[in-house]
C-alpha cells in the first residue's frame, strides 16, 4: 500500500465521526468529511484540520442513495486521490419505542442509512482498492454498536437489529476481500458522549463498569488502530469498546 493515507468518513460532521476525521488529520491522513445536510459543521471540521496543516474536503451525501455515494468517491479520487481507508459511520437510530409501534418507514429508512448504505459504500471502496482491480489495497472499518448483541429492547430493537446485519455484512465481507488486499473490521463501541445518547446518557453511564460513558475521541483512537499499518493482521476482528460493558 501507498504511504498516503486518503481516507474516507461517512456522518463525520458530529460525534465519532468528528472525532475520527480530526485525530486522521492528525495522523497525516488526508480526510473526505462526509455529513447529509449540516453543511457549517462538516466545514467546520474540515477548518480544523486544515488549520492544523492537514488536508481535508466536506461533501454532502446520503449513503443510502447510491448516486450520493457515486459521485462522493468520485469528488475524492479528483480532490484527495484514491481512497485508502473507509469509516462507515454514518448511522440513525430511528424511534424509540416498542417494535409494535413501528411503522414500516421506520423501519425501511433506519436499514436504508445504517445497512443499505454500509453495502453500497463498500462497493464504490472496493472497486478502488481492490488489488484485483490495479488497487494498492486498504481498509474499512464499520461501526457497529453494542446494542447488536443484546438486542436493546424496550426502545432500541430496530437499531440494535441493523446493528447486527452490520456485523454479519462485516464478518462476510472480510473474508471475501482479504486476498484483494483489503482489510474489513468492525468496531462497536458502548455507552459514548453523542447527540444521539443525549436524552439518556446520565441514566445509562452508571450502569458501565468503567462508571461513565465514553468519549468520541476514545472511539476515534480505536477506529485510526484498525485503519493503521499497525492493524496489519487484523482483519474480520469486531472490536468492542464499552468502558468494559459485554
Amino acid at each position: 500500500m501507498s504511504s498516503e493515507k486518503i481516507t474516507l468518513i461517512t456522518g463525520a460532521s458530529r460525534g465519532i465521526g468528528r472525532a475520527t476525521a480530526i485525530l486522521a488529520g492528525q495522523a497525516g491522513h488526508a480526510v473526505c468529511v462526509n455529513y447529509v445536510s449540516d453543511k457549517a459543521a462538516a466545514d467546520a471540521v474540515v477548518k480544523e484540520i486544515t488549520d492544523a496543516g492537514g488536508k481535508a474536503i466536506a461533501v454532502a451525501a446520503d449513503t443510502s442513495v447510491e448516486a450520493d455515494v457515486i459521485r462522493m468517491f468520485e469528488t475524492v479520487d479528483k480532490e484527495l486521490g484514491t481512497v485508502t481507508g473507509l469509516v462507515s459511520n454514518a448511522g440513525i437510530h430511528g424511534p424509540r419505542g416498542p417494535v409494535k409501534a413501528l411503522t414500516a418507514d421506520d423501519i425501511r429508512r433506519v436499514l436504508e442509512v445504517n445497512v443499505l448504505g454500509l453495502f453500497l459504500c463498500a462497493q464504490q471502496a472496493i472497486k478502488r482498492m481492490s488489488t484485483d482491480n490495479g488497487g494498492a489495497g486498504g481498509a474499512i472499518v464499520n461501526i457497529s454498536s453494542g446494542a447488536a448483541t443484546i438486542g436493546a429492547p424496550g426502545g432500541g430493537v430496530l437499531y440494535a437489529a441493523s446493528k447486527g446485519a452490520v456485523n454479519s455484512f462485516s464478518t462476510g465481507l472480510a473474508q471475501e476481500v482479504i486476498s484483494q488486499g483489503i482489510r474489513v473490521n468492525t468496531l462497536a463501541p458502548g455507552l459514548t458522549e453523542t447527540d444521539m445518547t443525549r436524552d439518556t446518557l446520565d441514566r445509562r453511564a452508571p450502569a458501565t463498569p468503567m462508571g461513565r460513558a465514553g468519549k468520541p475521541e476514545e472511539i476515534a483512537q480505536a477506529i485510526l488502530f484498525l485503519l493503521s499499518d499497525a492493524a496489519s493482521y487484523v482483519a474480520c476482528a469486531n472490536l468492542r469498546v464499552s468502558g468494559g460493558k459485554p
